[in-house]
C-alpha cells in the first residue's frame, strides 16, 4: 500500500484534515450541503437537459470554430454524494483556455440508484455531447475525479463496447476502480485523508447494490474488466497517500498490457482530492496543468486557443 504518514511539503493542511467523510449516518447532511452549491446557473455557463433524469452544466468558449472539441466531466463523491457543480471550475478553465465545449454531468446517485443507473446517465450525457451541432464528435474526451474517475473509466469501456461515440482520451484523477480494495487488511491508515476504508466500503456497497453480494459486473468496477484492449488512451493521476493508489497503478498496468497507451502521474505524499482542497499549492497547480496539457495535446494538437 502506497500510503504513509509523510505528506508532500507543499500540502500544508494535510495533517489537519479528516480521515473520513461520509457514511450511512452522515450522507443526508453532506448531500444537503453539496446541493446548496449546485442549485444556481453556473457563472459563464448554462444548465441543459439531456433527458428526464440527466442534465449537464455546459461551458462554451467565447470564440470557437464551427465545431469545437468536447469534454465530458464526471464529478466525484464515492458514488453517493456530489453534484455536477463540482466540475464548474475545471470545465470553465477547459473552455476558456483550450477552446473546448465542456459539460459536467448531473447523474443519479447511489444507494437510491445503484449500478448501472449512474453509468447509463453518464453515457446519455456523452451521447448528448456528441450530438451537439457545435461539437466535433471525433474530438471528445472524458474526465473524472474519484468515483467520477471510476465512472469515466467505465464509460470509456462502455463507449468502446457500443461503438456509438469514440472518446479519444480518458483523464482519471485518483479514480475509484476496484471494489476489492474494501477487503484488504494491509492498508496503512495513518496517511489517508478524506476517504477512508470505511467510506470506501459504504460507497461500494451503495453503488453495487444487489451485486455487492454476488458477481460484480466488470463495468461496475473497471479493475475487473477482463480485456480493455481498444479503449481510448488514459492519463491517471494519484498520490501515494491515497487509498486508491495501488488499484490505480494496477489498472494503468492492465491498460498497458492490453496495448492501451497510459500515462501515470504519481504525486508523492499527496492525499485523496489534494488538488481540490489545496488548490493554491504548486503541486496542485502542476497536477492541474498536466491534465490541461494532455487534453490540449489530444483535442487541439497542442495549440492553445488562449493562454
Amino acid at each position: 500500500m502506497g500510503s504513509d504518514s509523510t505528506f508532500h511539503p507543499e500540502l500544508r493542511i494535510a495533517r489537519y484534515l479528516r480521515r473520513s467523510t461520509v457514511g450511512a449516518r452522515t450522507i443526508g447532511p453532506v448531500r444537503r450541503l453539496t446541493k446548496l452549491t449546485g442549485r444556481g446557473r453556473p457563472a459563464g455557463g448554462t444548465i441543459e437537459a439531456v433527458d428526464a433524469h440527466v442534465s449537464v452544466r455546459v461551458f462554451r468558449p467565447a470564440r470557437a470554430p464551427r465545431q469545437a472539441p468536447g469534454l465530458l466531466f464526471i464529478h466525484g463523491g464515492g458514488y453517493v454524494i456530489g453534484t455536477a457543480a463540482m466540475g464548474d471550475s475545471f470545465c470553465r478553465r477547459v473552455a476558456d483556455r483550450l477552446g473546448v465545449i465542456a459539460a459536467s454531468a448531473e447523474y443519479r446517485l447511489a444507494p437510491e440508484h445503484p449500478f448501472p443507473t449512474p453509468l447509463e446517465d453518464c453515457y446519455a450525457a456523452l451521447r448528448w455531447l456528441a450530438d451537439q451541432p457545435d461539437v466535433d464528435p471525433d474530438r471528445i474526451a472524458i474526465a473524472g475525479e474519484s468515483a467520477g474517475g471510476g465512472l469515466a473509466a467505465a464509460l470509456a469501456l462502455l463507449a468502446h463496447e457500443r461503438a456509438e461515440v469514440h472518446p479519444v482520451l480518458q483523464v482519471l484523477s485518483y479514480p475509484m476502480l476496484d471494489d476489492r480494495t474494501t477487503a484488504r487488511t494491509d492498508i496503512a491508515h495513518r496517511g489517508l485523508r478524506l476517504w477512508s476504508p470505511r467510506n470506501n466500503g459504504f460507497g461500494w456497497q451503495s453503488y453495487l447494490g444487489p451485486a455487492a453480494t454476488g458477481t460484480v459486473p466488470a463495468l461496475a468496477a473497471p479493475a475487473r474488466y477482463e480485456n480493455p484492449a481498444g479503449v481510448c488512451p488514459a492519463l491517471i493521476g494519484v498520490g501515494t497517500n491515497d487509498l486508491f493508489h495501488d488499484e490505480d497503478i494496477a489498472y494503468a498496468e492492465r491498460l498497458r498490457q492490453a496495448g492501451v497507451p497510459c500515462t501515470v502521474h504519481v504525486v508523492h505524499g499527496a492525499y485523496h482530492g489534494f488538488d481540490l482542497i489545496e488548490t493554491w499549492a504548486p503541486v496542485s497547480r502542476a497536477f492541474l496543468q498536466e491534465r490541461l496539457t494532455a487534453l490540449n495535446d489530444v483535442l487541439n494538437g497542442g495549440a492553445h486557443t488562449r493562454g
